[in-house]
């Protein structure tokens, strides 16, 4: 679960990371009202969960009440397309009044789970800001990538010496150190899985400031971090994606035209994959878990034809915990209930197979069984009119 960036702040003020004054604001009226309680001039940022807002226009510098007000007008309620953002962009329903701040070094400073090293790592660069992704790619030896032992935790001498690849002086080493420590801590209490600060300013009296900042939560622990997740801003998600979950369901929306609806992560990957082997597009990532039921493959079913673009449905079980004879009858339940009008190939295998290929071929809607993945695969492309 990502956090906007007024929210994120919030945290960090909570933790002792010095941030620039600002607050959030969801109408001009109350933009005005955060701007008149400062002093100009002003940055109005975009609140979306993309990247990249500065390049499109969604962080924007104003030197008058007037041009707060004739941003936030413009800002509120757009579309904001950016590198990072669905290529419809995000809806911009809130924006951050942040007074300007005027800085001398832009710092790229990040915590996140390295599953390589299966360690939190530290990333940090002298090179922060907008093109931090060209010097990675580019400049890669001028960011600094650290892990910290799980036992021993951040130890002072990595702290030194990210303060020394950052070219920092001796007081704002001590900030940088207290910083990274109270980071580190807000990253373990909080279950987070990123903390990025990019930039981290050095200000033109020498303060370290989080100029900017985002934080994503690890979605396995919302279960005990219930504050946080109530700060979840569902416009900012696919509406799919949020209805899947209501239903413990798991599912990302693609680009393709092939509904897929799958028990098991990995053999979801495995639908995916030999799906595209054989010339179609999966339209989405959809695992109704190892335990499903009737009525979770219903709510399954209404997603998948709720897409447009879903020309075939493809069903992929394989009956371990699951029986195959209830997925049969959930199939038959939900093509009655939701009046799927395109066509459906399932694919079962596992307990009670025989039973469930039984019932599907007794049934009087028209769905096609199939004898393995290949098999389903080839008849899901060819219903949609490919190889």
């Amino acid at each position: 679960m990502n956090l906007h960036e007024y929210q994120a702040k919030k945290l960090f003020e909570e933790y002792g990371i010095a941030v620039p004054p600002g607050k959030p604001a969801h109408s001009i009226k109350e933009a005005l009202r955060h701007a008149a309680e400062s002093h100009g001039p002003w940055v109005i940022k975009a609140q979306v969960h993309a990247g990249g807002r500065g390049k499109a226009g969604g962080v924007k510098f104003a030197d008058s009440i007037e041009k707060v007000e004739s941003i936030v007008r413009d800002m509120l309620g757009m579309q904001l397309i950016t590198k990072q953002s669905a290529p419809t962009g995000q809806p911009v329903n809130c924006v951050l009044v942040q007074r300007a701040s005027n800085f001398v070094a832009e710092i790229y400073l990040a915590m996140v789970v390295d599953r390589r090293t299966k360690r939190l790592a530290v990333i940090a660069s002298r090179a922060g800001g907008m093109d931090i992704e060209e010097v990675a790619a580019t400049e890669p030896e001028k960011i600094l990538s650290l892990t910290i032992d799980p036992i021993l935790g951040l130890q002072s001498f990595q702290s030194r010496r990210v303060a020394q690849a950052l070219a920092l002086d001796a007081t704002q080493n001590k900030q940088l150190s207290a910083i990274l420590a109270a980071m580190f801590r807000l990253f373990l209490e909080k279950d987070l899985s990123l903390i990025e600060i990019n930039p981290l300013i050095i200000t033109d009296t020498g303060e370290l400031q989080a100029l900017d900042a985002k934080i994503s939560i690890d979605d396995n622990a919302l279960y005990r971090q219930a504050a946080l997740a109530e700060w979840r801003d569902p416009t900012q998600e696919d509406p799919k994606e949020n209805v899947a979950r209501r239903y413990d369901l798991n599912y990302v929306s693609l680009d393709g035209n092939i509904g897929c609806m799958v028990n098991g992560a990995g053999l979801a990957m495995a639908t995916m994959d030999v799906i595209t082997l054989h010339g179609g597009q999966p339209a989405n990532f959809l695992d109704v878990g190892g335990n499903t039921n009737a009525d979770k493959v219903a709510e399954a079913f209404k997603l998948l034809v709720s897409d447009t673009k879903v020309k075939a449905i493809l069903v992929n079980i394989f009956g371990g915990i699951v029986r195959c004879d209830l997925i049969a009858e959930g199939i038959i339940q939900a093509v009655r209930e939701v009046g799927v009008n395109v066509p459906v190939v399932v694919r079962l295998e596992g307990t009670n197979v025989d039973r469930g290929r039984k019932i599907l071929a007794e049934t009087a809607f028209s769905i096609t069984a199939a004898e393995d993945l290949g098999d389903a695969a080839r008849k899901a492309v060819a219903a949609v009119g490919g190889a």
